[in-house]
């Protein structure tokens, strides 16, 4: 009877989740999917950078980009070359605030370089810093004015599943 009730209540959520991500994912603004592709095209090469989950899914992408024969690095990594004016910086950033991201992101610009941002929070620091902005809607603990989206899930899994 407990393996019903287990089943019943995935089945439940499960749905819900899916739910959710598919209506972030529709709010996503084509046109700057557009300027992203165009950009990742251009041959420069590109920089990778992001925290926690958030970051995990950013390499992900990284790896994709690899396979697809992109020259890519990620911020940070010992091997890392450094970034210059014609580099491609892409950040994932829920909040937008965190403050390596933001340091990262503030250097980048002095130097240049094209700043990409997949965030929760437009006008955020990063945000600010960026040419580039992929809102994703999603809930962040960080964003305490967050409250347009609701999500079933914990934390920002709802914006790295999206991200994802």
């Amino acid at each position: 009877m407990e393996n019903i009730k287990l089943k019943n209540t995935f089945n439940f959520h499960s749905h819900k989740i899916i739910n959710e991500i598919e209506k972030s994912l529709i709010e996503v603004d084509n046109t700057g999917l557009e300027e992203l592709v165009q950009q990742i095209l251009l041959g420069q090469r590109i920089f990778i950078a992001g925290l926690g989950r958030t970051g995990l899914i950013m390499r992900c992408f990284a790896m994709r980009l690899m396979h697809l024969g992109f020259n890519v690095n990620i911020v940070g990594d010992v091997t890392s070359p450094s970034l210059n004016e014609k580099d491609l910086l892409l950040i994932g950033s829920g909040s937008g605030e965190t403050s390596s991201l933001v340091s990262i992101s503030s250097i980048a610009k002095k130097i240049g370089a094209k700043i990409i941002l997949f965030t929760i929070n437009r006008s955020s620091s990063i945000g600010q810093l960026a040419s580039l902005k992929l809102c994703i809607p999603g809930v962040s603990p960080k964003l305490k004015n967050n409250t347009k989206h609701k999500s079933l899930q914990p934390m920002g899994s709802l914006f790295e599943q999206s991200l994802f």
